[in-house]
């Protein structure tokens, strides 16, 4: 399936190696900054250059954990976002009159309890058996699940891209003649080339405000490191309540993402490294950011949309994206520079990226042979689906006295997870494989 892809990056060369990393550091750039982007106009001071910082930190000390395996970048989730606006319009009790910076940091403490309930995820699976823990997960759970992490991000990609449609297409036009009808470098880079092309073009149409780059310091600290103790988490129950919940939705989100991301390289990741080393990656590395200032972090599916169209699958080249990552986050008027990109270049590629990321779910069904005319696949494949799709701003619900909202991604999850458990015919073996594809993560 994956005879032609490269494993090893280091065989290109190292300028080559630089350029690719430099293609994930623009797949992922866009939706991490837009997080706190969006979380300060809810009237929280999230600082984007504390968000890269942690980007960065929190991508390598994944790959740490992960024993140097895993292709798969950090960045900024989106699924705490209804988390960080609900805490903006509390203004009850000891919330009442409370300025926005603080109650950054409550909503930063929730972030970190969050993170450490993918520590408990992770002991679980140690200790019974990712094989047992799998039984739950089955490709009928997570291939539906997989294709609804990239149809939710889809009405972003259209919004973005309906800012400028000309634009948005040059961007899409680019990376498409450039992945089908390109050559060596060109046809692994098709992200970047059309970045950069659709980026030139704007500027020589004039469709770039350079003020925030002109304003912008070329060098400047973080304010966790500039002003230490300003940006450092608080903690309160209704804000642990309001935020370490969402961490359902971002664990099923990480297993979704890790069952793609072995599709798409062709090797079992949560076997091996196994899922355990992975929850615990992401997890210490989102705590990590809450406990400074930053939002939770999650695994990028952007960045597997690139492994699929550049089939460069080598976990150093996502290493040389967190390094650029960090030095970014040092430099306010380059992260202003790329900040500038127009928005509707962001949803060209995310067109391609989001699009790939539910093309590997439906992969994942059909490489694992689930049998569709089999009733209770089927009806579990349906309530997953309307459930991610259906329940766009997700579901709220008080819990002593906090407002409590799963995503849509989470309550598919859990209805998912639910009918396969109970339904009776679940013959799922994870990792039993009739030799007919090696990427198989399981086989009915």
């Amino acid at each position: 399936m994956n005879q032609d892809a490269i494993r090893d990056a280091r065989q290109l060369g190292v300028p080559k190696m630089l350029v690719l990393g430099l293609q994930h550091m623009f797949a992922m750039f866009g939706a991490t900054i837009l997080v706190p982007i969006l979380v300060q106009s809810y009237g929280l001071p999230l600082n984007i250059q504390t968000t890269l910082f942690f980007a960065g930190i929190g991508t390598l000390f994944f790959h740490v954990c992960s024993k140097f395996k895993v292709p798969a970048f950090l960045g900024s989730s989106f699924a705490f976002l209804g988390g960080f606006a609900t805490i903006a319009g509390m203004n009850d009790g000891a919330y009442a009159g409370m300025d926005p910076a603080v109650k950054l940091q409550y909503a930063c403490g929730g972030i970190v309890v969050a993170g450490l309930l993918y520590l408990v995820l992770a002991l679980i699976v140690k200790a019974v058996g990712v094989h047992k823990v799998m039984r739950f997960l089955p490709p009928v759970v997570t291939g539906p699940i997989i294709i609804c992490i990239g149809l939710n991000l889809a009405p972003s990609a259209v919004s973005n891209a309906s800012t400028c449609w000309w634009l948005a297409l040059i961007a899409m036009a680019i990376i498409i003649v450039c992945n089908i009808w390109g050559k060596g470098m060109i046809k692994i880079i098709p992200i970047l080339l059309g970045v950069v092309g659709a980026y030139i073009v704007a500027i020589a149409a004039g469709k770039v405000d350079f003020t925030n780059v002109k304003d912008a310091a070329w060098i400047g600290f973080q304010p966790f490191i500039a002003n230490f103790g300003g940006s450092v988490a608080k903690f309160d129950l209704s804000a642990i309540l309001v935020m370490a919940p969402i961490a359902i939705a971002s664990m099923m989100e990480h297993i979704g993402d890790m069952s793609a991301i072995s599709a798409t390289v062709g090797e079992n990741f949560l076997e091996e490294p196994g899922l355990h080393r992975t929850l615990i990656g992401d997890g210490i590395a989102t705590s990590l950011a809450g406990l400074f200032g930053g939002p939770a972090n999650t695994t990028y599916g952007e960045n597997t949309g690139v492994l699929v169209l550049s089939r460069v699958y080598d976990p150093r080249v996502i290493r040389l994206a967190a390094v650029y990552a960090l030095i970014l986050s040092f430099s306010p008027k380059f992260a202003a520079l790329i900040g500038a990109l127009p928005s509707a270049i962001i949803g060209g590629v995310s067109f391609i990226l989001y699009g790939m990321i539910s093309a590997i779910g439906v992969r994942n069904v059909v490489e694992n042979q689930v049998d569709f005319t089999n009733s209770r696949n089927l009806i579990i494949a349906a309530v997953i689906l309307v459930c991610g799709l259906g329940f766009s701003g997700g579901l709220t619900f008080q819990v002593g006295g906090a407002t409590v909202t799963l995503t849509g991604l989470a309550i598919a999850a859990i209805a998912g997870i639910l009918l396969n458990a109970v339904l009776p015919g679940n013959d799922y073996e994870f990792g039993k494989d009739d030799g007919h594809n090696s990427g198989s993560l399981g086989k009915y």
